[in-house]
């Protein structure tokens, strides 16, 4: 379980073909705290630590992974938005996230206001009913918060400290691919009510 804020960005070292997932060695603050089997949220995606050493760390995406994700994309040198999982009993800044990408995004615009950024991004409309205005989102592991919802698009504003402290400044540019998680609360919400809209609206008579 994470928490959607980042806590270090880092920087792809080493990408090796594993025959059809990919490893990814990443330079991190991170890395000498890390163990082998620990989870880490690599721009939203939960990941397990496989090499650490005092430098870098290294995860392994399988096909699965790859293909949710804008993991396949990613080149030597990209910047990544780094998470380690929330502690029980730890604060809750953000919100709950699972770090289980449900599609990618594309960031459609890019809009710079007087102290803020605003950036809109597409993705499949399918995912449309978890969003509520001023509801949680979590694009490439940042928790954030929908400002506008359109048809297939939603709108956020990237304070000026999220956009130092993550990679928005340098990967979010207009027809970049982003990852997306919906709220986990909001899918629970919406997959009970879908679950008695089908189910009998009387039970069944039982002769006796």
């Amino acid at each position: 379980m994470f928490t959607g804020i980042i806590r270090d960005v880092g920087r792809i070292e080493q990408i090796d073909d594993l025959g059809g997932g990919l490893r990814f060695t990443i330079a991190s603050t991170f890395a000498p705290d890390l163990a082998v089997d620990e989870s880490i949220s690599v721009n939203g995606a939960c990941q397990t630590v496989v090499q650490a050493d005092a430098e870098t760390f290294a995860v392994d995406s399988i096909e699965e992974t790859l293909r949710k994700t804008t993991f396949s994309t990613l080149s030597v040198g990209a910047p990544v938005n780094l998470e380690r999982p929330l502690q029980a009993g730890g604060r809750l800044d953000g919100h709950f996230v699972q770090g289980h990408v449900d599609a990618t995004g594309t960031i459609e615009q890019v809009e710079r206001e007087g102290t803020d950024w605003l950036y809109t991004v597409s993705f499949p409309e399918q995912y449309q009913r978890y969003l509520i205005p001023v509801g949680s989102i979590t694009i490439d592991g940042i928790s954030l918060t929908v400002a506008r919802i359109g048809t297939g698009t939603l709108t956020v504003a990237i304070i000026p400290h999220t956009y130092e402290h993550t990679i928005v400044s340098d990967a979010w540019v207009e027809g970049a691919p982003v990852n997306l998680e919906f709220d986990m609360l909001g899918k629970y919400v919406v997959g009970f009510m879908e679950s008695n809209e089908s189910a009998p609206s009387t039970p069944p008579s039982v002769d006796l």
